[in-house]
């Protein structure tokens, strides 16, 4: 619920550009402070949930975008938090998210008069296209919220035309439809919460209601857990440098950082003479901002200049200096012609020792990506152009990751065939089925076939206490998934591994692999390894090493 505590301001009957600005970074900011309260919401008590980390990544990618802009008309504001969010959607909460943004955006950027109709409008566009994202729509989802917001929404505006009383409106419809997701959802019910997408969505845009109301210590959201305060740098930029020689580089270091926690002595005159100083030290000066936050990008071959300067006029935040000559250097090598190969593969894992068995695997680049670390579509892409190849086949291995992968089509130069592999197990096979003499189509046809034929498991432990898929788990609980349910649990890692393997069993297998994490020991791993085989004397049973984070053990059934 909301409580609203303070006096109450002038009501606005619009959003300008520079208004929805305020608001998309109030939005992240306030996600950014709450997302491991959201993260813990997630359906399975396992340590890898991260729908608030997505979602606040994918916020983040859209301000690093806002910042970019030179001025507030609304439609480069608009355009630029869509493509913000689509280059940092990570997992499906921030694609979900960021086709909400995409679809609220491009309404908005063709509006004359933002007002609370056309606000509603564009709440329903962000609704359409984001159900249009999804392959088989789930209610019970923030999909489900979104929905219902938007068209109630559209009922709202018909009555009220101040944005303040307008937004409370559609929170409390968000609210009272989140309570319902877990009537809508059976596994939510299960697992006693509502959904995380949902109430992620809630927070952004309770950020956005703090702005509207002109003071951000007014609006207050209870939520189970005390408020998790959280550090964060959501001002980010990275302007792309691009010379044809070094000697046209007379300023050496891109320097950029954000004032903030401006100083009360600190006046718009001050900010001016900042401004004047950069010029005085370097070229392609940003000096822009209010006494709220101040945004500083400047050439200069003396950044500690830059720095000292600004740190009169309050704290610095958010500094990055990149060298431009190396960056000219790298360019160089860059620009290079690039011989292309026909079929590449690129794979997503976390783990050094699942990285070198998927090199094994002619894999041609690998990126860290899975449990709580799922790369967003720009990650994806860039990983992809690194490939020397044509077609590069991108193996997700994760199903939480296979929607960003399949909009880094949209980012990349390269042609990506996503190959929807959910678990590192599937990954391996599909890597070692792709034949690169032959077709794509020949390939992808032959790759999902024989993925099919993999039963992924895992052993990890449960971060809370709970009741799900017919077990009773206390914190701490070793726990045996398959690729949708909790199969086994206990206090010993080998034989909850033991338990998995078993409901993983089919009659047509014939290998037993197993990946030991990080935190397994080399003789533990063995142990089970001999157990297993002879267990299973007609079987073979490998064992490597992988060393990724959370689960003890991957298990391939094949």
């Amino acid at each position: 619920m909301l409580v609203l505590l303070g006096e109450i301001f002038t009501m606005a009957k619009s959003i300008t550009g520079a208004l929805l600005r305020k608001m998309v970074i109030s939005g992240a900011n306030y996600l950014e402070e709450n997302k491991d309260y959201v993260d813990s919401l997630n359906v399975f008590p396992v340590p890898d949930g991260d729908t608030g980390t997505n979602m606040s990544l994918t916020m983040r990618s859209a301000v690093k975008e806002l910042n970019l802009c030179t001025n507030n008309n609304m439609d480069t504001v608009a355009d630029a938090i869509s493509k913000g969010a689509l280059r940092g959607a990570r997992g499906n909460s921030g694609v979900i998210l960021s086709q909400i943004l995409k679809g609220f955006s491009s309404s908005l950027a063709t509006a004359k008069n933002v007002d609370t109709k056309t606000f509603a409008k564009a709440l329903k566009e962000g609704a359409d296209i984001a159900y249009r994202a999804v392959t088989i729509p789930k209610e019970g989802t923030i999909l489900t919220v979104i929905r219902v917001m938007a068209e109630e929404s559209l009922k709202i505006a018909k009555k009220e035309t101040e944005i303040e009383e307008f937004l409370k409106q559609v929170l409390e419809v968000g609210e009272e439809t989140l309570k319902m997701t877990p009537e809508l959802l059976p596994v939510l019910k299960k697992a006693g919460v509502v959904d995380a997408g949902g109430r992620g969505l809630l927070v952004i845009l309770n950020g956005f209601l703090k702005v509207i109301m002109g003071d951000e210590s007014q609006v207050i959201m209870e939520m189970e857990n005390d408020k998790i305060s959280s550090t964060y740098d959501v001002f980010e930029s990275n302007p792309q440098v691009n010379y044809n020689d070094l000697a046209d580089i007379e300023f050496a270091y891109c320097t950029e950082f954000f004032v903030i926690n401006i100083n009360k002595k600190t006046t718009e005159a001050d900010i001016d003479k900042l401004r004047e100083k950069l010029m005085s030290i370097g070229d392609s000066v940003i000096c822009i901002g209010d006494l709220n936050l101040i945004k500083v990008h400047v050439h200069t071959n003396d950044p500690g200049v830059a720095l000292s300067s600004a740190l009169k006029l309050g704290e610095i935040n958010g500094v990055k200096i990149e060298n431009m000559l190396e960056q000219n250097r790298a360019l160089k090598v860059a620009s290079q012609p690039e011989e292309l190969k026909n079929i590449g593969i690129m794979s997503i894992c976390a783990g050094d020792g699942l990285a070198q068995l998927f090199t094994d695997c002619n894999v041609d680049y690998v990126i860290e990506g899975g449990q709580t670390m799922n790369p967003s579509a720009e990650d994806i892409a860039k990983a992809c152009d690194n490939v020397l190849a044509e077609n590069v086949f991108v193996l997700p291995n994760n199903k939480n990751i296979v929607m960003a992968a399949q909009l880094a089509n949209d980012l990349s130069k390269r042609n990506i065939i996503v190959i929807p592999t959910c678990s590192v197990p599937q990954g391996i096979t599909a890597a070692i089925s792709i034949d690169p003499e032959a077709s794509v189509e020949d390939n992808k046809a032959n790759v999902m076939a024989m993925i099919e034929e993999v039963s992924s498991g895992s052993v990890t432990y449960a971060v809370r206490s709970t009741s799900i898929d017919g077990f009773k788990l206390k914190e701490g609980d070793i726990i045996g998934l398959d690729e949708k349910h909790i199969v086994a649990k206990g206090g010993d890692v080998n034989e909850v591994a033991e338990g998995t393997v078993e409901k993983l069993m089919k009659d047509t297998a014939s290998t037993i692999t197993l990946f030991y994490g990080q935190d397994v020991q080399v003789a533990e791993a063995e142990l089970l390894t001999e157990k297993l085989a002879k267990k299973y004397p007609n079987l073979e049973v490998d064992c490597h090493y992988g060393g990724q984070p959370l689960y003890y053990y991957l298990i391939s059934i094949e």
